[in-house]
């Protein structure tokens, strides 16, 4: 059995060589591991970011399974990234990061978009966390950091609100706009005449209950050299996939940072509560809990990186996603 500095000088020796082949990101001296178990051997340790099978790779690539007498212990640790405060400003800002409407607490930065029509850059994140759940105007700043994070306008703007998807209240919310004028007109028109006659009878315009579909806004940002595409410890996005039960997801967010988790349901209608008022939401997908408050905004991906949903909501047992296709739609974006 080999000693660790015996092991050292052969990791010096070979580590420039070793270095160059493909997937291969580190070396170093430890333990043996056979089926996630460690041995008592000793080894020199070769990491990679993920194992692929010796036929994929050139022979030049492949780690031979001794050197001089050593043996050698092919590691996966997937990408090494230096820890970074999610709730810190940061510049280029990158998604997976504190962000908001410089009237919110903050939310999460959720991912680099395209517009489907001028095909410009945009950030995208909730209309609760972008655009103040309905109360916000096309151009506001958005901040980066949020304002709970210590972000403050102008010096820490980094975006102006660009559009959202309207949010549908329950009862109406008050929006005086909801109504239809047509409605409106007869109403006016024969509560007037039942005056005129002498009726105490008095016609009411209801509404039908209105269900939305997506809580999500995208902001123009300040320059186009100020984000970055790839998701903090996640990487860049690969496209989409549509969302299945048990289907594995992670997501990056400016609380709870990276986490991961496991779709449970979907098609769900639910209530959703914001603070003093609510809103129904249909064909929403349901994860095992995987976020808290602030996480709001999220990019939900797949595995493979492939994005499935914009989280928005939750509780202490489950996590709300929007589908990303009716994101993607409503905002008129790419991904």
């Amino acid at each position: 059995m080999s000693d660790a500095q015996t092991i050292s000088i052969l990791r010096q020796k070979t580590q420039k060589g070793l270095m160059k082949k493909a997937n291969v990101i580190g070396i170093g001296v430890g333990r043996k591991e056979t089926a996630g178990k460690a041995e008592k051997e000793l080894s020199l340790k070769v990491f990679v970011q993920e194992k692929v099978a010796a036929s994929t790779l050139s022979s030049k690539d492949i780690i031979p399974k001794e050197i001089d007498g050593i043996t050698t212990d092919v590691t996966a640790v997937g990408e090494i990234y230096a820890f970074q405060n999610p709730q810190g400003r940061h510049r280029p800002a990158m998604p997976g990061i504190s962000i908001g409407h410089y009237a919110i607490t903050a939310g999460t930065f959720g991912a680099v978009v395209r517009d489907a029509t001028t095909n410009e850059r945009l950030i995208l994140s909730n209309n609760h966390v972008l655009a103040n759940s309905n109360s916000a105007s096309k151009g506001d700043s958005i901040l980066q950091p949020g304002r709970a994070d210590g972000g403050k306008d102008p010096q820490d703007r980094i975006a102006d609100l660009e559009r959202f998807m309207k949010i549908s209240w329950k009862g109406g919310g008050g929006d005086d706009d909801d109504n239809c004028p047509i409605a409106a007109f007869f109403e006016s028109l024969l509560n007037t005449f039942a005056a005129l006659i002498g009726s105490g009878t008095r016609l009411k315009q209801v509404k039908a209950e209105v269900v939305n579909l997506i809580d999500a806004a995208v902001a123009r940002p300040v320059n186009d050299a100020i984000i970055e595409d790839a998701i903090l410890k996640i990487g860049t996005v690969t496209g989409t996939a549509e969302a299945s039960i048990g289907m594995k997801v992670k997501k990056s967010g400016r609380t709870t940072g990276y986490t991961e988790g496991v779709i449970n349901a979907l098609d769900a209608t639910i209530e959703v509560s914001y603070g003093s008022t609510t809103a129904l939401f249909e064909q929403q997908i349901f994860a095992n809990h995987m976020s808290d408050p602030g996480d709001s905004g999220s990019l939900i991906v797949s595995q493979d990186n492939r994005a499935v949903g914009l989280l928005f909501a939750g509780s202490s047992t489950v996590t709300v996603i929007n589908p990303i296709s009716a994101v993607l739609s409503g905002l008129n974006i790419v991904i």
